[in-house]
């Protein structure tokens, strides 16, 4: 078993992520495609990163392959599943070491926390390793599109972990939408019951001793440093800004991905949010989004006019159908989704499951479209990640990319993060304007103003109430510019 923690130099680590992350056209001359470490029953070598929870469930739903490296930063957490599963392959607390330590990987899974996902994806397709990335895909926008240039520039095969971008309803979807089911769709509301864990907290200002079966310090990463407290992690990550990104990033990835598919979309072109208090720290409880999408180009059947998109989460649901009869549920437990055509409506849950037409009754009617989309079998339960293999195992001018490859969830996951930002800015109580190519908003000026709160108390003083709500003043075009693009912690900053 191995633990060398740290033990890359901050410029050795600089020179391997930094050209990219600072100008991501510069690149190395050569470029690796395919499988570098054929093992003898021609199995992928793959490595996991984050392996504790979610990374154990992919790992086990690739096992058809060697897994011959395992990186976790809680060893405690990593040894009630993974650890146990697969003894022999080395363990790891840091991510570097392993890459540079061992040889043999041709293909990486990471399920760490959200702002720890694109220096590893980074650093892995550029030493020409196939990449599958838990979803959100990354925690910032220019993340995403740094991600999307450089698995494009190194033909690697790539496939973020949203796992219903790969099932039958999404195709099914996709297709009654072409074949114009429902007609010209101007609107889709889509929800999620997440969070489902405490949000909209302020920092607890105790300091608790770390676990030795934890590196602190390499959980932090790139974000930047705070005490330890256990409200971190595991798991309760997602619910401060430094690590998550609150309830879109738990769900939007699933929930938006048939409207993104279908209706052919790219960047909106403004993005409005309003919520429940937000504070510097912790994401609100409840929240909601609306973006705007320009026309793309008409499908022979159905046109794309200009489109909204209405996000709610928290326990908000969008105006309910007319359609639905008394008692009715809208999606499923954990959300869903609903197309506005000007011929009808669609309604599906999280992860486009149970598709139906609505009235519901339209359904015993309806002529199913031809198939024009390829299936992918028992997509839910590891197809996901088989499918990724199967494109691994391609050579790079003839692999056909599996569902969600990083040309496509880049865009997508660009529109979850800025969903994000739009709640963080709410308080400049505007709409606002996205130039999605250069990645930047048009009408937030040097002299526009944020009120944030930072701490919101209450008590009970002889009776009476008293409320003390206490906010801080920033510069709103600083802080988009860092929202949209992180300042990296010492150490781990590009150049």
């Amino acid at each position: 078993m191995k633990s060398k923690n740290n033990a890359l130099s901050r410029r050795r680590f600089i020179q391997s992520t930094g050209a990219v992350l600072a100008g991501f056209t510069i690149l190395p001359n050569h470029v690796i495609g395919g499988m570098g470490h054929k093992a003898p029953s021609d199995k992928l070598n793959i490595a996991g990163i984050g392996v504790g929870g979610m990374g154990y469930r992919n790992l086990k739903n690739m096992e058809t392959e060697n897994i011959v490296a395992l990186c976790d930063v809680d060893w405690k957490y990593a040894n009630r599943n993974s650890f146990r599963e697969w003894p022999t392959a080395p363990q790891y607390k840091d991510y570097r070491v392993m890459f540079e330590e061992q040889n043999d990987i041709d293909a990486v899974m990471i399920a760490t926390p959200d702002h720890s996902h694109a220096l590893p994806a980074l650093m892995a397709m550029r030493q020409g390793m196939h990449v599958y990335l838990q979803q959100p895909l990354t925690h910032s926008i220019y993340e995403s599109r740094v991600l999307t240039e450089t698995a494009r520039k190194y033909n690697v095969s790539t496939q973020m972990g949203n796992q219903g971008s790969s099932n039958d309803d999404i195709r099914k979807i996709c297709e009654w939408i072409w074949a114009g089911k429902i007609g010209d769709i101007t609107r889709v509301d889509a929800w999620t019951n997440r969070p489902i864990w405490p949000q909209e907290s302020e920092r607890p200002k105790k300091e608790m001793r770390i676990p030795k079966t934890l590196d602190w310090d390499l959980f932090i990463g790139p974000a930047e440093y705070r005490p330890y407290n256990e409200i971190y992690t595991p798991w309760n990550w997602r619910s401060w800004w430094d690590f998550g990104t609150g309830a879109p990033g738990d769900m939007a990835c699933h929930v938006l991905d048939p409207a993104f598919k279908a209706l052919k979309l790219e960047y909106p072109i403004s993005v409005q949010g309003s919520s429940t208090p937000v504070n510097t720290e912790s994401p609100p409880n409840a929240e909601m989004v609306t973006y705007e999408f320009p026309a793309r180009d008409n499908l022979p059947k159905v046109a794309m006019p200009p489109l909204t998109v209405n996000w709610y989460d928290g326990g908000l649901l969008p105006p309910r159908p007319e359609e639905l009869s008394e008692g009715e549920g809208m999606g499923n437990d954990s959300g869903g989704c609903i197309f506005h055509g000007t011929k009808g409506k669609i309604m599906c849950g999280s992860f486009s499951e149970n598709p139906t037409l609505l009235p519901r009754s339209e359904m015993a009617n309806v002529k199913q479209p031809e198939r024009i989309i390829r299936r992918i079998p028992n997509a839910m339960n590891g197809g996901h990640e088989q499918d990724w293999i199967r494109a691994c195992k391609e050579s790079p001018e003839n692999r056909l990319a599996p569902s969600s490859n990083f040309d496509y969830a880049g865009p997508l996951n660009e529109m979850v993060a800025m969903g994000n930002l739009a709640v963080r800015l709410q308080s400049l109580q505007r709409k606002l304007l996205w130039d999605g190519t250069n990645m930047r908003f048009t009408n937030i000026g040097s002299n526009d103003q944020l009120q944030i709160l930072t701490s919101d108390d209450f008590e009970m003083i002889k009776g009476d109430p008293k409320f003390n709500r206490e906010y801080t003043t920033q510069s709103a075009k600083q802080m988009a510019e860092e929202l949209i693009r992180h300042s990296y912690r010492q150490g781990w900053e590009q150049i």
